[in-house]
């Protein structure tokens, strides 16, 4: 399977990057080891009536980059406010600091599933080995299947893709390496849980505490994707860190715990469904939007650790970032 460029990780930043390269004329191809793309933009139906977000809870926009894209999905009613802020449980009511926080209709895989409509993507396929060829860059997944690229951007988390190139005898610059050893993220132990009954957060329907170890709670009826009442809890990285081979009913336990004083009278947890995000949160990022590989070109890197911003706009702008740059980079190659 042959094109222009070939993207490991159909998450955000691989399928930014793809639509710039597209729009550019270029072809691409999308493998990633998931069963569906989008990576954290994920969501899970539950039962009949249940949707719930479980991996990325909403996306703000600070940059026109974004904002450009983001008019374009209102337009076509993709995506829609929740709220501007949220409470931290001391007071019941909300005070906005006047950002949007905007959602996906049917839930934020919707987005992703929107940017992958006119993108080869092969999924559920685990890229095993990288070699770096004469033409370009030759990559196996667990398939069988080879795919060959004049050009390979990399956006999984920077310690798998170390992992990979070091497994396939493949050597970064000095500078190149050290880069990407310096990011580190942070996990997340998330709870889905079916409620039976009402539950009562603030408005629109969460809570962010950041001094809690169960820092997130949002209801996903209130959020407007679900009809049943389901709530998703999210743990902070050190929570998460300590707690992540503890016994599964402790962990549910403890995220458990957290919901309960939000039950409205004689509402009950009926089910919890236990997710773990090893790499959720980025805590040391790279300054620059991608990294461009100096002795294995044309090799880029990208993902929500480029850029400084982190979650979903900064994994956004460094897709864009790097689609454009890969496309200057085959440009010069000619």
């Amino acid at each position: 399977m042959a094109a222009d460029v070939l993207i490991l990780g159909a998450g955000i930043s691989g399928l930014m990057a793809a639509n710039v390269l597209l729009e550019r004329g270029l072809s691409v191809q999308l493998i990633d080891k998931g069963r569906g793309v989008g990576g954290r933009l994920a969501t899970r139906r539950v039962g009949a009536s249940g949707l719930v977000d479980h991996g990325a809870q909403f996306f703000t926009v600070r940059t026109d980059a974004l904002q450009v894209y983001v008019d374009r999905w209102r337009a076509e009613d993709l995506v829609y406010v929740w709220g501007t802020g949220w409470s931290d449980g001391s007071l019941k009511r909300t005070a906005g600091d006047g950002h949007p926080r905007y959602v996906v209709r049917g839930g934020m895989n919707q987005l992703a599933q929107r940017l992958a409509r006119d993108a080869p993507v092969k999924i559920d396929r685990l890229v095993t080995a990288v070699r770096k060829t004469d033409a370009g860059w030759t990559l196996t997944d667990s398939e069988g299947e080879i795919y060959v690229g004049a050009g390979l951007i990399m956006t999984p988390p920077a310690p798998e893709s170390l992992a990979l190139l070091s497994a396939s005898g493949l050597l970064l610059s000095a500078k190149d390496e050290a880069a990407l050893r310096r990011i580190r993220f942070g996990p997340c132990v998330c709870g889905i849980h079916v409620i039976n009954g009402d539950v009562d957060l603030p408005e629109p329907g969460a809570l962010q505490n950041f001094q809690n170890d169960v820092y997130w709670l949002a209801d996903n009826r209130a959020k407007g994707i679900s009809e049943a009442t389901i709530v998703t809890s999210h743990a902070n990285p050190k929570f998460s860190r300590q707690h992540w081979d503890a016994p599964e009913a402790d962990i549910v336990e403890a995220l458990e715990s957290a919901v309960r004083p939000y039950l409205k009278e004689g509402a009950i947890i009926e089910q919890t469904q236990l997710k773990k995000w090893r790499y959720s949160v980025p805590l040391t990022t790279h300054a620059q939007e991608y990294l461009q590989a100096k002795e294995l070109p044309p090799l880029i890197f990208a993902g929500d650790a480029f850029g400084g911003r982190g979650r979903v706009e900064g994994a956004f702008l460094s897709g864009l970032a790097a689609g454009e740059a890969m496309r200057v980079a085959l440009s010069s190659a000619k």
